[in-house]
């Protein structure tokens, strides 16, 4: 006898009911918070670096490479987290992630010395590769509509911002409790509290199962660390050696040598297809000179703060709130902007921003040489670029989000915080080997002035 399913047939078949708004906001939730872990951690270490390398007896050499370990391998494996994402389940990589991220959060708690810290951030960049770029596909699977999703990128960007703008101010306020292993422990509630909530998520999966570009992965991640080397250890001990020179030599050989391996990969980390899309070069671009501005900036200014105006670290966190606070309520706006005018205008007007910064700050810097920049001038920076960033970042996320096929959601999205995450590492390489504030302005203003230019350059369809 016939089943009652087959005799109805499937024309009749009922279709899975839509979510609650109730769950659909606890399932948003789950997603903001693994971004929310990601930007807390971001912003949280800086103030600590004095103490840690107090502590643990360190180099000043080894403080970029404490920060820039996890953001190298971050961005490395950014790109491969974002296909192995579409390929397996972007629910599947998200959760596995955060396991890791408590695990490894746990390893930079508790080591010894600076070697083994910096062996432990570039642990932690594995499992932080995985939650962004899911997250972004498992936020494109929740709100199919691209207004709905362009409103909920901005409020995720805010959300997540709680994370910028708290990590100075709750780093200072741990490191002053009991050091900086706390700001390390302190992930851990964090993460499992977003496994809890993560459980109803969509298991959709965007691709079918490949091969992973390992080619692609290892010349990423040695690309940039050797580019990131050479930047640090020319800024910090001189460029009339052959270590940094080797190191930017190296950085070169393999921007020659990618496109190749990959235009003979199976199924590469970074397919042409997207590459071909001018609005995706564009927002590559963008993604990574407003983080190069940001977190370059921010990581100039602690060392400023702490070492030359001799803030405590719980003062300098709080001094950071002009350049954080922005992040709660920017996005939001950004959202609604990027719906009304597009992504491009938008993005012109938070690269502007960056670029007046840039200018204040080393206008500043060469007025004032005699009695150095003062912490007035910093501060309307700091709005200037604080306002800029995230005016710019959910912008081209949107546009990433709207340009890129949905079968190639994550891998795009991975492609986009893959270069975010490479502006990072190099805004600290960059930022935090230069000797003055007034130098910093000078960079600044050059790397938003270029990046002006290219998106005043009229639009073209790919």
């Amino acid at each position: 006898m016939a089943s009652p399913t087959h005799l109805t047939g499937p024309s009749v078949a009922r279709a899975p009911s839509p979510p609650t708004p109730k769950r659909t906001a606890l399932r948003f939730a789950g997603i903001v918070a693994g971004n929310f872990v990601i930007a807390l951690d971001a912003t949280i270490l800086n103030v600590a670096l004095p103490d840690m390398r107090s502590d643990l007896h360190a180099p000043a050499a080894a403080l970029p490479w404490a920060v820039d370990a996890y953001t190298v391998v971050l961005a490395g494996l950014m790109l491969a987290a974002g296909s192995v994402a579409d390929r397996w389940g972007p629910r599947r990589v998200y959760r596995a992630a955060l396991a890791g991220f408590a695990l490894f959060s746990l390893v930079c708690a508790l080591a010894p010395n600076a070697a083994v810290l910096i062996a432990g951030r570039a642990l932690l960049g594995v499992p932080a590769a995985g939650l962004v770029p899911a997250s972004m596909a498992l936020l494109a699977a929740l709100f199919p509509d691209a207004d709905q999703r362009s409103r909920r990128i901005g409020t995720s960007v805010a959300i997540t911002g709680i994370g910028v703008v708290g990590g100075p101010v709750l780093g200072g306020a741990l490191v002053a409790l009991g050091g900086w292993r706390l700001v390390f422990l302190v992930n851990i509630p964090i993460v499992l509290l977003t496994l809890a909530v993560s459980r109803g998520l969509s298991a959709h999966r965007g691709g079918t199962a490949g091969p992973v570009d390992r080619a692609g992965i290892l010349l990423s991640i040695a690309g940039l660390v050797a580019l990131t080397f050479g930047l640090v250890d020319g800024g910090t001990g001189g460029w009339a050696r052959p270590r940094p020179i080797a190191g930017l030599v190296v950085a070169a050989l393999v921007v020659g040598v990618l496109p190749r391996v990959q235009r003979r990969a199976a199924s590469p980390v970074l397919p042409s297809a997207l590459l071909a899309l001018t609005r995706v070069r564009v927002s590559l671009v963008v993604g990574v000179m407003s983080q190069f501005v940001y977190y370059g900036l921010l990581f100039a200014l602690t060392q400023w703060m702490v070492d030359g105006r001799g803030l405590s670290p719980l003062q300098a966190g709080a001094a950071f709130l002009p350049m954080t606070v922005p992040v709660l309520f920017v996005p939001l706006l950004t959202g609604r902007l990027v719906v009304r005018f597009g992504a491009r205008p938008v993005m012109l007007a938070g690269m502007a921003l960056d670029l007046c910064g840039g200018i204040v700050l080393a206008t500043d810097g060469l007025s004032s040489a005699a009695g150095g920049t003062s912490l007035w001038t910093v501060f309307a920076v700091q709005v200037l670029v604080g306002v800029g960033s995230p005016l710019a970042i959910p912008s081209c996320i949107a546009d990433m989000s709207a340009a890129v096929p949905l079968h190639l959601a994550a891998t795009g999205q991975g492609a986009l915080n893959a270069a975010r995450q490479t502006g990072t590492a190099l805004g600290v390489a960059v930022f935090g080997t230069l000797a003055t504030l007034s130098s910093t302005g000078l960079v600044l203003a050059t790397g938003a002035a270029l990046t002006l230019a290219l998106l005043a350059r009229p639009a073209k369809t790919p």
